[in-house]
């Protein structure tokens, strides 16, 4: 979907503001290598939402994920994270996941490393002057175009996130047919993308809120994506040039 076109807004004059950044410890590098399953063995399954912050739908989501007792992984967008840093301190107190999706989600298959690095590191930023401190786990680049991407990503502490089931809900077809989707779709040990942002999403939380029920019934668990072992330190994964 198109980028936004926000930029980043500076805090009125003697309004009040998040406070300052903490710095985070550095990253620990990890595998570069795609993860795509959930945690834990037989019918697990990892929700996934990407675009977010959005005002209209995520706190809706967050709602129905909270009284279904689910941790999922959010996917923000830089522009959006700007926009409302607000929602995003929802996400996290409600334990759940951030993984980066870019700050204007943008087209990165072509990119050379170092113009990738400036954009997630800047995407991180935006995360953590809304949420100081805040850990970062995974990355998901923007349409799937991978390119130089994982070496990047992973090089800064985060998993590249992939996943085994969209649901095209980009455009929302129906909330009968994500349910359709979903329940046919799902594997064991699937990470499902969805979307909470970049347009109405109020269909994909009313399919989360109705397909949860009926995979408990059928003895699935919801898990969070694999994160892999933590390469030494002194391993760190070379950067494509």
């Amino acid at each position: 979907m198109p980028p936004s076109a926000a930029m980043r807004r500076p805090h009125p004059v003697g309004a009040p503001g998040p406070p300052p950044a903490a710095s985070p410890a550095p990253a620990r590098p990890v595998s570069a290598d795609l993860v795509d399953t959930a945690r834990g063995g037989g019918r697990v399954v990892s929700l996934t939402f990407d675009d977010g912050p959005n005002p209209a739908d995520t706190p809706r989501l967050l709602a129905v994920l909270r009284r279904h007792r689910i941790a999922a992984v959010f996917c923000l967008w830089g522009e959006h994270v700007d926009e409302h840093p607000d929602v995003v301190r929802r996400i996290v107190r409600d334990g759940h996941t951030l993984c980066n999706h870019g700050m204007r989600h943008d087209d990165m298959g072509s990119w050379s490393p170092e113009r990738i690095a400036a954009d997630l590191r800047e995407t991180n930023d935006a995360i953590r002057h809304a949420v100081p401190g805040a850990r970062i786990r995974y990355f998901r680049a923007p349409y799937g175009a991978w390119g130089r991407t994982p070496a990047v990503a992973a090089s800064l502490g985060m998993r590249p996130l992939g996943w085994r089931l969209a649901v095209g809900d980009w455009e929302p077809p129906g909330t009968d047919e994500l349910v359709r989707r979903l329940l046919d779709g799902v594997t064991p040990g699937a990470v499902v993308l969805m979307h909470d942002g970049g347009g109405d999403r109020g269909q994909t939380v009313d399919a989360v809120d109705r397909v949860v029920p009926v995979l408990r019934a059928r003895r699935w668990r919801f898990t969070l994506p694999a994160r892999g072992p933590a390469l030494p330190r002194t391993r760190r994964p070379q950067t494509p040039r």
